[in-house]
């Protein structure tokens, strides 16, 4: 069976006269360029979602990790005896955190 119409005595030339297209095509360029060589650019786009998240990313970094004026308030009601936390708050809290780690 015959895939292409190629000659097997001609099939090794192939990647010569590839090879010297290249070649042609690369003086050519220089010729335009005024003898100079054109460095090949690279470009890369990033879609919307994708700057929306680094936005999302660098807004969190400047996010401090401890809340202090939460933690100082907390220390003040333990201090003075009047940070009380129900039974159903902290079953909320329980069963709330399970729910998430079954989705997660």
């Amino acid at each position: 069976m015959s895939v292409s119409r190629i000659q097997d005595g001609k099939a090794p030339m192939i990647p010569q006269q590839y090879l010297r297209n290249d070649q042609v095509k690369g003086e050519s360029e220089r010729q335009a360029n005024g003898g100079a060589v054109s460095l090949p650019s690279e470009r890369v786009d990033l879609s919307t979602a994708a700057k929306d998240i680094q936005q999302l990313k660098d807004a969190l970094s400047k996010v401090p990790d401890v809340r202090e004026e939460k933690v100082q308030e907390v220390q003040k009601m333990l201090k003075d005896g009047t940070y009380n936390v129900s039974a159903e708050q902290i079953a909320g809290k329980m069963v709330g955190e399970s729910i998430l780690d079954l989705f997660v």
